[in-house]
C-alpha cells in the first residue's frame, strides 16, 4: 500500500492512531529552565588543566597525574584510598578537586542482576538515569546527558518531562565512573569485568548538549590514565535530528557510531512523533546521516521505535527502505526498538508478527535491519520513567 492510498488505516485495515489520542503536545523547549552550574570538578578539566590547578594549590604538577590514576584506573575520588599522596596532600585534593556532583538515590535490577537502572540525584536536585547492562560478552552503559529533555517527543518519558538543563562533562563521566567500579568491584553477576561499551541514549539529546557530550567522549577515548582508555568505535551518540550538530560532529575525527532515532520515514507522522522534525525534515537528517557515514565510514545505526496501530506499517517500512536506498547501499542499518508497553495506553509494542512483518519488509529491501534487545522492562527500563514516578510521589 503506498502512504497515500489510505493513510488513516493500517495494511490490515485497523483504524490507525495519531501521538494527539494520547498525548496533546508539547512545545519544543530548546533552553533549560534552570542554568544553575555544578562545582568545577577533576573531570571538567584537561590534563594541562589539573597540572594548573594542583600548583595552584602549592602542589607538584606530577599530583594531577596521580590523581587521574586514581581517577580513571581506579575509579575512586575517595582520599582514603588514596595512599600514594601525603595524608595531608590528599584530604585538600580530594575536597577542591572532587566535589560529589551526583549520588544514587534508586537503584533497580531485572535479568537477574546483569541490568541495573539508577536514578541519580545531581548538586541541584535535578535527576538523572543511567543503565549498566551485563551481556555474555560485553558490558554496556547507557548514559544520560542532560535533565529531562526538551524534545517534546510524546511516547517518550522523559521529554514529557521538559528540560531542566545541561550537564557538565563531569556529571555525565561520574555516571561512566561509577559503571566502571560496579563491573570492577565484581558487583554483576558473573565476576570481575570491564565497561565496553558506551551510548549517549539515556534522558537528554546529546547533541543539544553538544560541547558536554564531545569533552565526556574525549576524555573517555582518551588513553589511561588521563581517560578512560575506551575505543571511540564502542561509543554511540544519538540525536533525534538535530542537522547542524550532525554535520559537525562528522568533522571531529572521532568514529563514533551515530544514532538517527527516525521513528517515522514520513514527514507527516514524525512531525507529531519527533517535533524536531519541523526544523529538520526527514529527507534532511537522512541526508546528514549520509553525510556522516561520507566523512567517518561509520555505519549509521537507524532507531525506529515501533509502536503498535501507528507507525509500524509495512508501507512505512517499505518507504524506509526507499528513502534510504536512494542515499546508497551499505551505509546504515536499521534497529526497530520493541517499545516498552505501558497498560491502557496507545504507546505499546507493536503485535509480534506486524514486527516480523517490518524486518522482513526491510529486508527485502536489503538493509540490514536487527531488533534491539530491550532489557529492564519490568523496571522501567526507559529512561526518564523513574525521574516521572518520583515527580508524581
Amino acid at each position: 500500500m503506498a502512504p497515500t492510498d489510505n493513510p488513516t488505516r493500517t495494511d490490515l485495515g485497523v483504524p490507525a492512531v495519531r501521538p494527539s489520542d494520547e498525548t496533546p503536545p508539547i512545545p519544543l523547549q530548546m533552553a533549560p529552565k534552570r542554568r544553575g552550574k555544578p562545582p568545577r570538578h577533576f573531570a571538567d578539566l584537561t590534563p594541562e588543566e589539573r597540572a594548573a590547578s594542583v600548583v595552584e594549590m602549592g602542589e607538584k604538577p606530577f599530583r594531577a597525574k596521580q590523581l587521574a590514576a586514581h581517577y580513571f584506573t581506579h575509579y575512586t575520588s575517595d582520599p582514603a584510598e588514596m595512599t600514594d599522596l601525603p595524608k595531608a596532600t590528599r584530604d585538600a585534593l580530594a575536597t577542591t578537586m572532587f566535589p560529589p556532583l551526583i549520588r544514587p538515590t534508586r537503584r533497580m535490577e531485572a535479568d537477574g542482576g546483569t541490568t541495573v537502572k539508577t536514578l541519580w540525584h545531581l548538586f541541584d536536585d535535578a535527576k538523572v538515569e543511567s543503565v549498566l547492562m551485563r551481556y555474555p560478552h560485553r558490558t554496556t552503559l547507557c548514559v544520560s546527558s542532560q535533565a529531562g529533555c526538551g524534545m517534546a517527543c510524546p511516547f517518550c518519558a522523559t521529554g514529557q518531562l521538559g528540560l531542566t538543563r545541561n550537564l557538565s562533562t563531569a556529571e555525565i563521566l561520574e555516571q561512566v565512573r561509577a559503571a566502571f567500579r560496579t563491573l570492577d568491584r565484581g558487583e554483576i553477576p558473573g565476576g570481575r569485568a570491564r565497561l565496553n561499551n558506551l551510548v549517549f541514549m539515556g534522558m537528554g539529546e546529546p547533541m543539544a548538549n553538544y560541547r558536554a557530550v564531545m569533552e565526556t567522549v574525549r576524555t573517555l577515548v582518551a588513553p589511561e590514565p588521563q581517560g578512560f582508555g575506551m575505543s571511540a568505535r564502542n561509543i554511540t551518540v544519538s540525536t533525534v535530528g538535530l542537522v547542524p550538530a550532525m554535520r559537525r560532529l562528522a568533522d571531529e575525527g572521532i568514529p563514533v557510531t551515530l544514532a538517527l532515532s527516525l521513528h517515522a520515514p514520513d514527514d507527516d507522522l514524525r512531525s507529531e512523533l519527533v517535533p524536531i522534525n519541523t526544523r529538520f525534515s526527514v529527507d534532511e537528517v537522512l541526508d546528514a546521516a549520509r553525510h556522516y557515514f561520507e566523512v567517518t565510514k561509520r555505519r549509521v545505526s537507524i532507531e525506529y521505535a515501533l509502536i503498535k496501530d501507528m507507525n509500524d506499517h509495512g508501507w512505512r517500512a517499505d518507504l524506509l527502505g526507499k528513502k534510504l536506498n536512494e542515499r546508497g547501499r551499505g551505509w546504515v542499518h536499521v534497529n526497530p526498538i520493541p517499545l516498552n508497553p505501558t497498560p491502557g495506553s496507545i504507546w505499546t509494542a507493536s503485535d509480534r508478527s506486524v514486527e516480523d512483518e517490518f524486518v522482513a519488509r526491510l529486508r527485502g529491501h536489503g538493509i540490514p535491519t536487527t531488533i534491539r534487545d530491550t532489557r529492564g522492562s519490568d523496571i522501567d527500563g526507559a529512561c526518564g520513567q523513574l525521574a516521572a514516578e518520583e515527580d508524581d510521589e
